[in-house]
């Protein structure tokens, strides 16, 4: 009888840690499916949808870097001067003048006056001479008066001065010839262009701009004379 008691608890502790085991693998493989579960099933925001740029394959990284555009800053530029001219609009020859005499851009408004000008730049001196081969003061003003203001002057610096009006040098308009005393009697002719500079054409340089405040052409000055338009 003892015999059997003995058996009796042996199987029932058999029976019993058989049941455990059996019952820990369960739970401990649930938990493990659980966790499982749980990390591979993703988790969406809802209402968020991300599109991704259009991008070429055959784009090198750095371009793609620099498709990031920098913010663009926009200049606001005023255009209600009242002036004749505003700076911004001048052309590259009204600035080479203006800075040339010293002068506001607004100042060489005279568009075939300076184009003139500027097509027979540094054409050499020449005595007698009419052409860019080379020519003269008078032959110069000459042309230049003809072109420019419709009007025929005679041939040389000392006719020109009996063909215009006498007017001094605080009196000089844009369009005036100007004459000197440079080998005896009236000459040397130039046209006054303004702020005190005449453009002729120069012994030394040709068709050029000087200042009547130079000394040698101040001290040269004889009058200047106004023309009967």
């Amino acid at each position: 009888m003892k015999n059997l008691f003995f058996v009796a608890v042996a199987i029932g502790i058999v029976s019993g840690t058989s049941t455990s085991v059996t019952a820990q693998t369960s739970v401990n493989l649930e938990s493990v499916a659980t966790k499982t579960s749980l990390k591979s099933s993703p988790h969406f925001i809802e209402s968020i949808e991300i599109t991704p740029e259009k991008v070429s394959d055959n784009m090198p990284a750095d371009e793609l870097v620099e498709r990031r555009e920098a913010p663009v800053e926009v200049v606001s530029v005023n255009r209600n001067s009242t002036s004749g001219s505003n700076i911004e609009d001048c052309t590259k020859m009204q600035f080479k003048y203006a800075t040339m005499m010293n002068t506001e851009v607004e100042n060489i408004s005279n568009t075939a006056l300076y184009n003139f000008i500027d097509e027979w730049w540094a054409t050499r001196y020449h005595y007698g001479g009419s052409d860019k081969n080379g020519i003269d003061c008078s032959a110069f003003t000459g042309k230049l008066v003809s072109n420019i203001y419709g009007i025929t002057l005679p041939r040389t610096a000392a006719d020109q001065y009996k063909e215009t009006q006498r007017v001094s040098m605080a009196d000089l308009a844009e369009g005036d010839l100007v004459f000197f005393n440079t080998r005896g009697g009236v000459s040397h002719a130039g046209l006054y262009l303004g702020n005190g500079y005449f453009v002729h054409s120069s012994v030394n340089y040709g068709v050029t701009i000087s200042s009547l405040t130079d000394g040698y052409y101040n001290k040269k000055f004889i009058s200047g004379g106004r023309l009967s338009k």
